[in-house]
């Protein structure tokens, strides 16, 4: 049987960092293997590390991932989305990228924060 490769949000990485037991779980259950990111993910987790020790760590945890670029039809998407969903749902550039990299890819996006995606029709969440 295939496994299926899963977009993690940013949020769900920051539990990780911070050792909440279900998401860790999670991931293991979902396997490391099975786990990719946007680059826009990949540059707030590295934006956050709070010292040169902890970028390093968070450095190594994205060079074992499947780290998904932002191509122009990924960035094209998230622009239409932000202007569609901006106002009524507070949508922002980064989310929308992360969401257009989920819809891009026909992959499941798993996050904390299904309020910022569910009313996405394209979007498929992740259901633990």
């Amino acid at each position: 049987m295939e496994k299926i490769m899963v977009l993690f949000n940013t949020n769900i990485f920051i539990k990780i960092y911070k050792g909440n037991d279900t998401v860790i779980e999670t991931f293991k259950n979902i396997g490391q293997n099975s786990v990719a990111i946007s680059d826009v993910t990949c540059a707030e987790l590295l934006y956050g590390a709070r010292n040169k020790k902890e970028l390093s760590l968070i450095r190594k945890d994205i060079n074992n991932l499947v780290v998904l670029p932002i191509s122009s039809p990924i960035s094209t998407q998230a622009v239409k989305l932000v202007e569609q969903f901006s106002s009524s749902h507070n949508l922002n550039l980064p989310d929308a990228s992360i969401a257009s990299t989920a819809i891009f890819h026909d992959l499941k996006l798993y996050t904390l924060n299904l309020k910022g995606f569910k009313f996405l029709e394209d979007i498929i969440l992740y259901r633990v």
